[in-house]
């Protein structure tokens, strides 16, 4: 069964055992999971959790190494920057190294892969680890060479030192060298020697994507493989009243209907038989619906009016006396993950245990939730992840990963491959949190902002698995799983609240927090969570107050920031946009400014754009896109380019296309007509990334960094274009166009 993935073969396990040991978490839960409190050892990074040195590397006879992480490769470039970081502190080529991602019967437990915390935590850990294992390796070389340990060095996967002796990785190690306990200190690289941190390195992950070679949890296709497709109920609450199973056990190449409760699904020995017999099945059931949701087009009167749970997450001082106010109710509906590919997995039950592939953000957690889900113990399921095609968050990947694992029991020693529909991708996908933001704020009569009083509403962007309930098949079984408590992020990181308190110098701000526990739909994490609204909101006002009080808004944002960091990619942006010396070609042009740090704890992005609105249609054309990033020490900067550039058109695609519809019984936003996103003829004509490199410095997490400033940046590029100013999401032409009175 391993065999049979050839190249990917590593993510089910093969080679050898390695076995990492995880301390208890009791702190309180952030978006990956894991503790938020005080250090447990005080080590770096994961080490805190999992401080064995040989559970990050370890290092075989031939000298080539191991390196494990309990992240995964979601699209970032993840797998490649690790290996830089091994590679870099080991002293051992990249070709001798070999990565293992998440996996629950190998990896150290990271939690989940989320907020951007993967070079922060597994790189920090990693290049920890690695920098002590290579001290070891050079002890070792000087115990048995008789030498002090200062007189050699490491290079290319072996220890030298004087008079020429030279001794190899493979002859050094041998059984619990790397076992013990990392310490808190590492003698790092210094980045003067760096040889490969800091170069552009090709990602690894990139030539099967562009070549069509499996890539993807969706191209796996083992030995004896059945294919599988699940029926789901039209809408959130329904009930199956009535199905014939005989019709869709009739088409050719089914092998079996599976029925628990409202869970139904089909097996078939090829893809299309099992998708005919699907919808088979599907023309033959009854549901008994209910008119549950609320009115889609009042959705931020209904967000307001839930009940909530209220915190003041931010107190200071008073509000003081404003000659000029600006104010606003900003909203952003749901928003669907729009993974081009739909989610999909790959589960084998065999001799009493089961096996899932999977494109999860956090493998531990999905393997106790279908764990529980089943009644199996936890010791009985093993998640592995591979790749999926499309993420952003808490897709339908854990769903489908469950949906596959009902299956699977179901035909023992036979794998089953998962994939759900298109439709069904878009109706029970975890969505993004619809929200609103309202702003008041004033400028004194010295033009600082003398009052600022932000108020947001949203229910829990962090209902992943962990409890089974969180499982759509979980709660379909004919013993279902209640559904999994909602909640609320704490600070400073936050959830529907991220960036709500502003980075500005503000003497005078409030900031309350409307928690929603009841979800008008199904939510979860998608990039960023409420730090774009939030952004966005602040952007938006910050920009306004400089209009109104006659001040040039990158000039009033430098005024009201006081962090050095924060002011320097501010002015490199301006600087290299040329924002001082903008000038409007034309009555539609439009230049706007967005910056935040993303959580006020990770990278720094400030951006700037340049767009044109036709006045006739609404539409919006993005022109030019400069973008500043200060994400500490760069591993690979073409890599963090990447990332910046994603962000920047994934945020223009939910500024100005993307949103969730539904009536009130269902999600009607169930196909690419009807939940359009940008596609290549809307892409900016230029996009530019400057970095501020840090040599030495910390791992800032940057993947969500871009899409909250860009978000700003674009709304604000509206007004300057339009006039007016738009406050609900998505800003299509048909609102520009109503908004200007075209």
């Amino acid at each position: 069964m391993t065999q049979a993935f050839s190249r990917r073969s590593v993510l089910a396990g093969a080679g050898a055992l390695i076995v990492a040991f995880q301390l208890s978490r009791s702190c309180a839960q952030t978006e990956t999971g894991t503790g938020g409190g005080s250090p447990k050892l005080g080590l770096p990074g994961s080490l805190d959790d999992t401080p064995s040195i040989d559970a990050w590397i370890r290092v075989d006879s031939s000298g080539a190494a191991t390196i494990l992480t309990g992240k995964a490769e979601l699209g970032q470039g993840l797998k490649t920057a690790l290996l830089q970081v091994a590679a870099e502190e080991l002293k051992l080529p990249a070709n001798r190294l070999s990565l293992v991602t998440a996996d629950t019967a190998r990896t150290p437990n990271e939690g989940y892969t989320a907020a951007s915390h993967s070079m922060q935590d597994s790189g920090t850990a990693i290049r920890h680890a690695a920098a002590q294992a290579r001290e070891i390796l050079i002890g070792e070389a000087a115990r048995r060479l008789g030498v002090p340990a200062t007189s050699l060095q490491a290079r290319n996967g072996e220890v030298s030192g004087p008079s020429g002796a030279r001794v190899s990785y493979g002859e050094l190690v041998r059984d619990q060298l790397l076992s013990g306990q990392a310490k808190p200190a590492s003698r790092l690289t210094p980045p003067a020697e760096f040889t490969v941190m800091g170069l552009p390195v090709p990602r690894i992950d990139i030539p099967a994507k562009v070549t069509g070679e499996a890539a993807y949890v969706q191209d796996l296709r083992p030995e004896g493989m059945l294919h599988g497709r699940v029926v789901r109920p039209p809408s959130y609450g329904a009930t199956l009243r009535d199905v014939d199973v005989a019709q869709a056990q009739r088409v050719n190449g089914v092998m079996k209907v599976v029925r628990d409760g409202n869970f139904l699904g089909v097996l078939a020995d090829q893809e299309w038989p099992a998708i005919q017999a699907m919808r088979t099945l599907a023309a033959s059931t009854t549901w008994i619906e209910q008119q549950a949701l609320p009115e889609s087009t009042k959705l931020p009167a209904v967000l307001m009016n839930l009940p909530s749970r209220d915190t003041t997450i931010h107190d200071a001082g008073s509000p003081g006396k404003a000659a000029i106010f600006v104010e606003g109710t900003f909203s952003r509906p749901y928003l669907t993950h729009g993974s081009i590919g739909p989610s999909c997995a790959l589960a084998l039950f065999r001799d009493g245990e089961l096996t899932v592939w999977t494109h999860t953000q956090g493998v531990f957690f999905l393997r106790d939730a279908i764990a529980g889900m089943l009644r199996l113990p936890v010791e009985k399921v093993r998640c592995i992840h591979a790749e999926g095609a499309g993420c952003y968050g808490h897709n339908g990947a854990d769903d489908a990963a469950a949906d596959a694992a009902i299956l699977a029991m179901a035909v023992p020693g036979r794998p089953v491959r998962l994939q759900l529909m298109r439709e069904q991708e878009h109706a029970w996908d975890p969505f993004g949190p619809g929200m609103v933001v309202k702003l008041r704020a004033g400028v004194g009569a010295d033009g600082a902002i003398a009052d600022w009083h932000h108020e947001v509403w949203s229910q829990s962007h962090m209902m992943r698995p962990g409890p089974p309930g969180t499982l759509t098949a979980a709660r379909l079984k004919s013993d279902p799983s209640p559904p999994a408590p909602p909640i609320a992020l704490a600070q400073p990181e936050g959830g529907g609240d991220r960036n709500a308190v502003p980075l500005y110098a503000l003497p005078n701000a409030r900031v309350i927090s409307h928690f929603l526990p009841d979800m008008p739909l199904r939510g979860s994490s998608m990039r960023s969570l409420g730090g774009y609204l939030n952004v966005l909101s602040i952007e938006s006002t910050m920009e306004d107050l400089a209009v109104r009080s006659k001040q040039d808004p990158v000039e009033f944002r430098l005024r009201h920031i006081s962090d050095p960091r924060a002011r320097e990619v501010i002015e490199t942006a301006a600087s290299r946009f040329g924002w001082a010396m903008r000038v409007k070609s034309s009555g539609g042009t439009g230049f706007g400014f967005g910056f935040a740090r993303y959580k006020n704890l990770e990278a720094w992005c400030a951006v700037a754009m340049e767009i044109e609105v036709q006045r006739q249609t609404g539409a919006v054309r993005v022109r030019r896109v400069v973008a500043a990033v200060d994400t500490g020490q760069v591993v690979n900067p073409d890599g963090v380019r990447n990332q910046i550039e994603g962000g920047i058109l994934q945020s223009l695609s939910w500024t100005l296309f993307e949103q969730v519809t539904f009536d009130r019984t269902r999600v009607t936003s169930v196909d690419w007509s009807s939940y359009p996103i940008m596609r290549f003829d809307s892409v900016p004509e230029k996009v530019e990334v400057h970095l501020v490199d840090r040599p030495g410095d910390a791992f800032y997490g940057v993947a969500e960094a871009a899409q909250a400033p860009a978000g700003a940046a674009i709304a604000n590029a509206i007004k300057d274009a339009a006039g007016v100013r738009l406050h609900d999401l998505p800003f299509t032409s048909v609102r520009i166009r109503k908004a200007i009175g075209a």
